[in-house]
């Protein structure tokens, strides 16, 4: 018996950490201004899994597109800040390996992606250890973002 009493203190402990975190999630989702929304569309059509989410200022939508994981920040007005394209890790300049054998020797690089900024500026974001190391077009290293 208090095995059954504990066991279902347990399931029920577990279930309600797992629709917390659903719940959260669902609470990041936002819906955008029209604005911003129109621009994507035009900017992006033919994209699919459209997520939006608040990104300071501005609105983040996590898309697909031709069979790319892509997302782009665009302001509220709709004037589109950057994209995001993720990139195979091998895509990287070697610099960026090379940093971050440098710099966290027991970690790996777990995914990476190509950002392109309005102005056209290209930086190499790789993400290691829950950190979004951010790279300059020739692998130079630039800032740490948190994850």
């Amino acid at each position: 018996m208090k095995r059954t009493v504990l066991f279902l203190t347990i399931a029920l402990g577990l279930t309600s950490a797992v629709v917390a975190q659903k719940e959260e999630k669902e609470e990041k989702s936002v819906n955008p201004p029209v604005a911003a929304k129109t621009a994507f569309a035009k900017a992006f059509p033919g994209s699919s899994n459209e997520k939006w989410e608040k990104e300071g200022k501005n609105y983040e939508v996590n898309f697909k597109q031709n069979g790319n994981e892509m997302s782009a920040v665009m302001s509220k007005q709709g004037v589109l800040q950057e994209t995001e394209l993720a990139i195979n890790i091998s895509e990287l300049p070697a610099a960026v390996a090379d940093y971050v054998k440098q710099h966290y020797k027991e970690a790996s690089i777990k995914k990476a992606d190509k950002i392109t900024k309005a102005t056209g500026e290209v930086n190499f974001e790789a993400q290691v250890n829950k950190k979004a190391l951010i790279f300059d077009k020739d692998g130079k290293f630039v800032k740490v973002e948190k994850d």
